[in-house]
């Protein structure tokens, strides 16, 4: 349980973090708030010849509003800090909910919203919410700055769209407008674990009807999924006809088997709570 030997940086400003990547490039990770990454560099699972914190960068920090009916949150804000941000809560009140619902006090209050979408693992609860989201991703690197959507940012498992020399700086999200509903759901072994499965739900009402649904699924796949053929049943429907949807919200997915479920128990999970989440989010 002791990492291998590394070079740690402690990084002062965005373009200090870009340098240091670019001069060392797959050899460096970054340190956000090091839930995910020190238990694999204690196992050795990951040994970095550098280990650049960014715990000073004080750009990566922070909500604001930009302007364009999206809201861009830093990388290195913590859990808690979006939870109880008055934008967040304001706007897209459905991104603190499912915050809220990562790990433990611990894990709140010191893991990142960027340290934990850049580590792309598929049973983590913010990935599905941003795919749910349409949500996107600023990468900075040594060519500048690009936007990724986060349908494209999620690779494989473990795995993104970002280079060795890039980091994420920020995250946008759309601010949540019209009488939109949600619930996010969550099967877990113990409180504090990864999701066994999480379904994201939203339902917008339009005259008794359904007028847009959108799930988004944890852990139904090697990269978060949308559940799009719910989405399209559900579509001018009313909420009856949630049942007979959520029946088919694992079509598609490609769920592992491991020591905590089966491929086919995750599949029936995913059916129990996608109709569960979609009928809290229709009420």
């Amino acid at each position: 349980m002791i990492p291998a030997t590394f070079d740690y940086v402690r990084a002062g400003s965005i373009d200090e973090v870009v340098d240091t990547l670019k001069e060392h490039g797959d050899e460096a990770k970054l340190l956000a708030g090091g839930h995910s990454l020190l238990p694999l560099m204690k196992l050795r699972f990951a040994a970095p010849e550098v280990l650049i914190d960014l715990g000073r960068v004080e750009q990566l920090r922070g909500v604001r509003d930009l302007g364009d009916g999206r809201l861009a949150i830093g990388a290195m804000t913590r859990h808690i800090d979006v939870m109880d941000d008055p934008l967040v809560r304001e706007h897209c009140a459905v991104l603190a909910d499912v915050t809220a619902k990562v790990g433990d006090p611990q894990v709140r209050h010191r893991g990142t919203i960027g340290g934990a979408l850049a580590h792309g693992d598929a049973a983590s609860d913010l990935p599905a919410a941003l795919a749910a989201l349409d949500g996107t991703l600023v990468a900075q690197g040594p060519n500048g700055s690009r936007e990724i959507a986060a349908s494209d940012f999620f690779v494989d498992y473990l795995t993104t769209a970002l280079e060795d020399d890039e980091l994420v700086t920020e995250v946008r999200v759309p601010k949540i407008v019209g009488p939109w509903g949600w619930r996010y759901e969550k099967f877990t072994r113990v409180a504090q674990a990864w999701a066994i499965v999480g379904v994201l739900a939203m339902v917008k009402r339009s005259n008794g009807s359904i007028e847009e649904a959108r799930v988004g699924l944890t852990n139904m796949a090697t990269v978060p999924v949308r559940a799009s053929g719910v989405e399209q049943a559900l579509s001018g429907r009313t909420p009856d006809a949630i049942a007979d949807a959520a029946a088919n919200a694992a079509d598609g997915t490609k769920p592992s088997s491991d020591l905590s479920a089966s491929a086919e128990y995750r599949e029936h999970l995913a059916r129990v709570l996608t109709r569960r989440a979609l009928e809290a989010a229709a009420r």
